[in-house]
């Protein structure tokens, strides 16, 4: 066994906690219920912040304030109550949070083609079982990849946070290096912000990954923003461990550990993606080290969501207060 990985045994794992819980706390509550079509999705509840996980889909669809009819993740809803169409050849957009494996330049190799995503982790339900203060998901074992997806999905009993751990479950198949991936689609924001490493490894503090530059970029001091790109498709990223996401009444800070380690796309931790055109969302997406998985190994990552309430019509003294 390699350090830092644990073994399992080379089968299928039923949805169950990762860490074994056994009861919600009494701070959290849990409701099945229907959410735009699909059924048996849950409501996850603290009393101030709620978060909506539809297995059907494989998606946590929503985190939003009580009282918030729209929140903060992007949904499509013209795929309301659709399911996945296994082995289509196109990509179902629905939005909210999911995790893929990374690099995306690997895909071509293991699945013998670059699109649409690897399927089980993102075109095929997932199965669910109640954790305390949340939900486990479970996805089927990816046919390329031999891997399988759990992932808890948590909040905090007391604060607005929501937390994700996932997991990939290497159970067959040849060696693979991968990492873990999420992808977060956010409803369009009135800007984004990253908090640059003072002692980045990318000479700018981050990296173009597409070949537009996104729109209103700037960097004031060590922390750079932007915003969507209208017309083109735009990404950068990062080897910083944090990103912002303000709105006309909300602020989102996403968190994510950075462990020691060969980051993708050149060393990157986060990236964020503006997608142009009528829909119109961005992509915030963090990233774990890669790993040279074998049979029996296990890799996990977790990103925390925060959501705060807008205080100020200064978008860089909002973004400095939520950063601190």
């Amino acid at each position: 066994m390699r350090k830092g990985r644990t073994t399992l045994e080379t089968r299928s794992e039923a949805p169950v906690a990762l860490n074994s819980p056994t009861s919600p706390a009494p701070a959290v509550s849990i409701e099945r219920f229907t959410y735009h079509g699909w059924p048996d999705c849950c409501r996850i509840s603290n009393g101030s912040v709620e978060a909506i996980v539809v297995p059907a889909i494989g998606r946590i669809m929503q985190f939003r304030r009580l009282g918030d009819r729209s929140g903060i993740f992007w949904e499509n809803r013209d795929l309301d109550g659709m399911l996945h169409s296994t082995g289509a050849s196109t990509w179902m957009n629905f939005g909210g949070e999911k995790c893929w494996p990374a690099p995306q330049s690997a895909w071509p190799f293991q699945q013998g083609r670059d699109w649409p995503p690897p399927a089980a982790f993102d075109a095929q339900p997932m199965e669910s079982a109640e954790i305390k203060r949340g939900i486990a998901l479970t996805s089927p074992v990816d046919p390329a990849y031999g891997i399988q997806v759990a992932r808890q999905v948590e909040l905090d009993p007391s604060l607005p946070r929501l937390r994700i751990r996932t997991e990939y479950r290497k159970l067959h198949g040849s060696a693979v290096t991968v990492g873990v991936w999420t992808i977060a689609q956010m409803r369009e924001p009135e800007r984004v912000y990253v908090p640059l490493l003072k002692e980045s490894s990318f000479p700018e503090g981050f990296v173009l990954l597409m070949d537009d530059e996104p729109a209103g970029l700037k960097i004031d001091g060590r922390l750079l923003s932007l915003v969507r790109h209208p017309q083109s498709f735009a990404k950068i990223g990062t080897d910083a461990a944090s990103l912002l996401w303000i709105g006309p009444k909300c602020v989102l800070r996403i968190d994510t550990e950075c462990k020691p380690g060969i980051y993708p796309d050149g060393g990157c931790v986060t990236e964020i993606y503006t997608n142009p055109g009528l829909e119109n969302y961005v992509e915030l997406e963090t990233l774990g080290p890669l790993t040279a998985m074998e049979a029996g190994d296990r890799i996990e990552q977790t990103t925390s969501y925060t959501l705060l309430p807008r205080t100020t019509t200064d978008l860089g003294a909002e973004a400095v207060k939520a950063l601190r």
